[in-house]
């Protein structure tokens, strides 16, 4: 299985648009999205590159799994 590196913060938004999240709101360089059912709103900051730590606790936190993270990315890319 490849290892997660860091993305562009829009490559990252897509995966996230397609898992069911919508954009909620912008806070300086941090974009909120919310998912009904989802305990919490996942934050994507705007960085060029998203560090590594931030997608996985972004992932934990929506519930995806590594597989199906590789499998949107690979789609929206």
């Amino acid at each position: 299985m490849p290892r997660i590196t860091p993305v562009h913060w829009k490559d990252l938004e897509k995966v996230f648009l397609a898992c069911g999240f919508r954009f909620a709101r912008q806070e300086g360089s941090h974009r909120s999205y919310v998912k009904e059912g989802a305990l919490r709103p996942i934050v994507i900051p705007t960085y060029v590159d998203v560090p590594v730590s931030i997608i996985r606790h972004n992932l934990k936190t929506a519930g995806i799994s590594r597989d199906e993270y590789f499998h949107l990315l690979e789609q929206v890319r």
